[in-house]
């Protein structure tokens, strides 16, 4: 069954970078993966770090997808370099359940690691995020980080935490975070759909009759 372009932020393999070509002011990326390559099709949208991606060519042991300009100046794919360690999802078809919850793979922003904390069991990640996008989190909402799907454990106007616990940790990229570190950051759908139906100046009736007249 053909995929549809989402994904549940449930990372199924750590994949690496073969090699980066610009190709004018994008870039064709080569990722060397085992898993996620198995029924992989050209045109076939993939999850790369959180970005949503489209196959334009499969060998045996990888595939390379092309970032446009826009995809690069709003995510950190423009830091990418060969031997890369990356998340890899494919797309979420009809038949799978939705494990995380629906990410778009299309990036609102950038964060910045902060500090990352052990605790008995997990790690604690504080990330730093741009302030006009505190209106999409809530307390235990979702959030997707480099194309993972988490749970906000607590978050102020300027930085935000997440609880890793260990399978998450030694099943994506998050074990090779360092302080300081750039991550995509992609908010909950849900809430940016609440946030421009509530924003609406216009009726159902002004906006009717405004297009009716113009």
């Amino acid at each position: 069954m053909k995929e549809i372009n989402v994904f549940t932020g449930i990372i199924e393999e750590i994949g690496i970078i073969k090699n980066i070509k610009p190709i004018a002011q994008a870039k064709r990326i080569t990722i060397q993966s085992k898993k996620v390559i198995k029924n992989l099709n050209v045109d076939d949208s993939i999850s790369v770090n959180g970005v949503c991606l489209t196959v334009v060519s499969v060998v045996s042991d990888s595939f390379e997808c092309e970032a446009v300009e826009e995809t690069l100046k709003k995510s950190t794919l423009k830091f990418l370099k060969s031997n890369q360690k990356i998340n890899l999802e494919r797309a979420l078809t009809l038949q799978n359940r939705i494990g995380g919850h629906i990410v778009q793979g299309h990036i609102d922003t950038i964060g910045k690691i902060r500090e990352i904390k052990s605790e008995n069991i997990g790690k604690i990640y504080t990330i730093s995020y741009p302030s006009e996008y505190r209106k999409y989190l809530v307390q235990v909402g979702s959030i997707c980080i480099d194309g993972v799907s988490l749970t906000l454990s607590a978050f102020n106007t300027n930085s935000f935490e997440v609880s890793i616990i260990p399978h998450t940790f030694e099943n994506t990229i998050f074990k090779y975070y360092r302080n300081g570190d750039l991550v995509n950051l992609e908010f909950d759908l849900i809430g940016k759909y609440i946030e421009n139906f509530v924003n609406k100046s216009e009726t159902f009736e002004e906006k009717l009759n405004n297009f009716l007249n113009s």
